[in-house]
């Protein structure tokens, strides 16, 4: 995998909230926002869909029907 960072020519901006920034800047920015959220993201998802995207999850897995001792990795969140 390589660092997203590393991709992206000088120079370029992108926007980030209210403001523009330098694109490589972004990418730190929008790190830390995900790092900063991420020990708490279950319990934030909790509270903003009355825990109904636990049961979203459930189905999803559902259909993918893994079989007995199978693991799923969540990786969207």
């Amino acid at each position: 995998m390589t660092d997203a960072a590393s991709d992206i020519p000088p120079g370029k901006t992108s926007s980030f909230g209210f403001r523009d920034v330098d694109a490589k800047e972004k990418v730190q920015l929008v790190r830390g926002v995900f790092d900063s959220v991420a020990s708490s993201y279950d319990l934030m998802n909790d509270l903003m869909s009355g825990g109904v995207h636990r049961l979203w999850k459930d189905a999803a897995a559902a259909k993918l029907n893994p079989r007995p001792g199978e693991t799923i990795l969540d990786v969207a969140g």
